[in-house]
C-alpha cells in the first residue's frame, strides 16, 4: 500500500513538472511553435511518458481535468437543496481565488493571447465550452428532471463565463503587481454578484441580499 501511494505520488509529480514546463514554452513561444518533444527535453522525460499524462499536445495547454469539467462536479457534490446558481457562482468564486493563490491570474492576459494565437486551442476551447453545458445540463437534470430549465441554465452559466473572462481582462494590467491583482480580484468580485444576479433574475430565481 505505501509502495503504491508513493507510485502515485510520483506519477501527480511527474505531471505537474511536464504541465508547468509545457506552459511556460507555450507562454514564451506560442503553442503551435512548440513541439511535444520539446516538451519532452526541458522535462526530462520521455515523449512517451508526456503522453500517457496528456494524451494530446492540448491536453498540455488545457489540462483535461480542467475548468469545463468542474461546474457539473459542483453541482453533483453540493446538497440536494442548494440553488443551482448559488453553487456555480460559489464554484467561479473559489476558482479565480484559487488562480490568484498559485499565481494564475499575473499570466492570464498571456494566456488567452496564446489561445487566440492559435486555430487547434481555438477550436479546442470551442469544444470544451460546449463539453461543459451537457455535462452540467446532465448533472442539473439528475437533481432535477427539468430538461429545458436545466439547458437555459447551463447555457446561460456558459455566457456568463465569457463575459466574465471579458471583464477580467479589461481589469488586468499587463504587467500586475500583487496589490494590482488583489484589487482586480476585488473589482471582478463585484462584476460576479452583478452578472449572477442578472443570471437570477432571467431565471426567475430569488436575488441573493448581502
Amino acid at each position: 500500500m505505501e509502495e503504491s501511494g508513493r507510485r502515485e505520488r510520483k506519477k501527480r509529480q511527474t505531471r505537474q513538472v511536464i504541465s508547468d514546463v509545457a506552459t511556460t514554452l507555450f507562454l514564451e513561444r506560442g503553442f503551435d511553435a512548440v513541439t511535444v518533444a520539446e516538451v519532452a527535453r526541458a522535462a526530462d522525460v520521455a515523449v512517451q511518458t508526456v503522453f500517457n499524462h496528456f494524451p494530446t499536445k492540448e491536453d498540455l495547454f488545457f489540462d483535461e481535468q480542467g475548468w469545463w469539467r468542474g461546474p457539473a462536479r459542483a453541482i453533483r457534490e453540493a446538497p440536494a437543496d442548494a440553488d443551482p446558481v448559488d453553487v456555480l457562482e460559489a464554484s467561479y468564486l473559489a476558482g479565480i481565488r484559487d488562480r490568484l493563490e498559485v499565481g494564475h491570474l499575473a499570466t492570464w492576459k498571456q494566456f488567452v493571447r496564446t489561445i487566440e494565437d492559435s486555430p487547434a486551442l481555438l477550436a479546442r476551447r470551442r469544444l470544451n465550452a460546449a463539453e461543459l453545458e451537457t455535462l452540467l445540463t446532465a448533472a442539473l437534470d439528475e437533481r432535477r428532471p427539468e430538461h429545458l430549465r436545466n439547458r437555459l441554465i447551463a447555457a446561460q452559466f456558459a455566457g456568463a463565463l465569457k463575459v466574465l473572462e471579458e471583464e477580467l481582462l479589461r481589469l488586468l494590467p499587463d504587467t500586475a503587481s500583487a496589490a494590482d491583482l488583489e484589487q482586480v480580484r476585488v473589482e471582478l468580485e463585484k462584476a460576479v454578484a452583478y452578472v449572477f444576479g442578472v443570471l437570477r433574475h432571467g431565471l426567475g430565481l430569488p436575488a441573493i441580499t448581502a
